[in-house]
């Protein structure tokens, strides 16, 4: 009973239009007071929470991002691609997976990613004759690589409160990332052959070296980010920095393609995108604090136990509980709230910490999709100025993939463990 009154004041915070942040920190808070605990916990919590040296990546990354973003990276990227694929059948779809999975290596961000490919993809793409919807449904599933392949800002946070391995993350985000890629590609590339939708033509030689070229220090700058995490040069964070200093680098000196006032809106967005994902981490911190003291994760996990007892039920049972969530909270407050909550019984069942943060962020990803709070359908709505329910329908086939890449997940578990423990 006290599991369900407080899931009810959570979802009915959220639905009254209560930020985040605040419906957990506020409903933490109460909660405190009400069982007789210090309030001066919440604060205390917050400061333990923010003092972490692992979130310091969080805003460097999405510097990161956002100067790429506003330099037009993304637009080289994608020309790149569209040089040596964009003439195969389906070669624009195929190209725009490619480049969502390139930019994802340089980003890690889901949004940024859908963003600046799909602005430079969908004007081309219905161009050339492809069905909008399956244009806005390719975008905007292409777009949720951007927190599966490393760096991933989920996969930051998910380390950051179970206190695993970040690294380990990222490499073991390597094979299932690559894995959708191709199951997206070859959708993409059947399903725009049987429709015979268009393709570009053939490009020259000098065509394709001219647009490597351009886009090569970008793609040299995501292999030095995540071949120096791999190999142990820097540390996650180091790696974000280093990131942020070589997309400054390339925008402004190589390419030129940014000013110093889009360099000045780039770390404003940054900024409030920090200071949003900060204030939900410190929300969800003091939330879970007050149900850590209620024993609500131990309670949960135990019921789990006892009302699943096998593997394959908890995986069903926990990838419809996420699916639910992911209808009223977004990626991170996923992360935050439920990884306490569900971790335990995962690992009471053998399931690897390692491997549950990949389920849990490819369940965020397919969150990412799904109405009424699926941020890349927005974001692709606002880019394209096309309805959402154009853009919803046009995701469902990309979702089943990604249900797909869960049960391919599950049943080769070393597509996740291969990479961080045994290669």
């Amino acid at each position: 009973m006290t599991v369900f009154l407080i899931l009810l004041a959570l979802f009915s915070l959220l639905l009254l239009g209560v930020p985040v942040a605040f419906a957990l920190g506020g409903l933490g808070l109460s909660m405190l007071v009400v069982g007789g605990f210090s309030p001066l916990m919440a604060p205390q919590a917050i400061l333990s929470t923010l003092d972490g040296f692992i979130l310091l990546a969080v805003p460097l990354f999405l510097l990161m991002s956002n100067v790429l973003l506003k330099g037009g990276v993304g637009r080289d990227l994608y020309a790149a691609v569209q040089a040596w694929v964009g003439h195969w059948p389906g070669g624009l779809a195929v190209a725009t997976v490619i480049s969502c999975g390139l930019f994802a290596a340089i980003s890690g961000s889901s949004v940024a990613t859908a963003a600046t490919i799909g602005t430079v993809a969908i004007p081309e793409m219905l161009k050339r004759g492809y069905e909008k919807r399956f244009v806005f449904g390719l975008l905007a599933a292409g777009g949720t690589l951007g927190i599966l392949i490393p760096p991933s800002i989920p996969m930051i946070v998910y380390g950051f409160v179970t206190e695993e391995s970040v690294i380990a993350l990222f490499l073991a985000g390597v094979g299932p990332g690559l894995l959708l890629l191709v199951l997206f590609g070859g959708y993409a590339m059947v399903y725009a052959s049987m429709r015979g939708m268009g393709r570009s033509e053939k490009a020259s030689w000098p065509e394709r070296r001219h647009a490597t070229l351009r886009a090569f220090p970008s793609m040299a700058l995501a292999a030095v980010v995540v071949a120096g995490i791999y190999g142990g040069a820097f540390t996650p964070t180091e790696a974000a920095a280093i990131g942020f200093a070589g997309a400054v680098v390339i925008t402004v000196l190589v390419l030129r393609t940014l000013s110093w006032l889009q360099f000045w809106e780039a770390t404003k967005d940054a900024m409030a995108t920090t200071v949003a994902i900060l204030m939900i981490v410190a929300g969800a911190k003091v939330f879970g604090k007050a149900i850590t003291l209620y024993r609500i994760p131990q309670d949960i996990s135990a019921f789990l136990s006892d009302a699943v007892s096998s593997p394959v039920g908890f995986v069903v049972l926990v990838a419809l509980i996420l699916l639910v969530m992911g209808l009223v909270l977004e990626a991170l407050s996923m992360v935050l709230i439920m990884t306490p909550v569900l971790l335990p019984a995962a690992m009471g069942l053998g399931f690897d910490p390692i491997w549950f943060g990949i389920f849990m962020v490819l369940m965020v990803e397919a969150a990412l999709i799904t109405p009424p709070v699926g941020l890349n359908l927005y974001v692709i709505q606002s880019v394209a100025r096309a309805t959402l329910g154009d853009v919803a329908r046009g995701a469902v086939p990309f979702l089943l993939l990604m249900f797909l890449c869960v049960v391919i997940l599950y049943l080769v578990p070393d597509l996740a463990l291969y990479i961080p423990f045994k290669l």
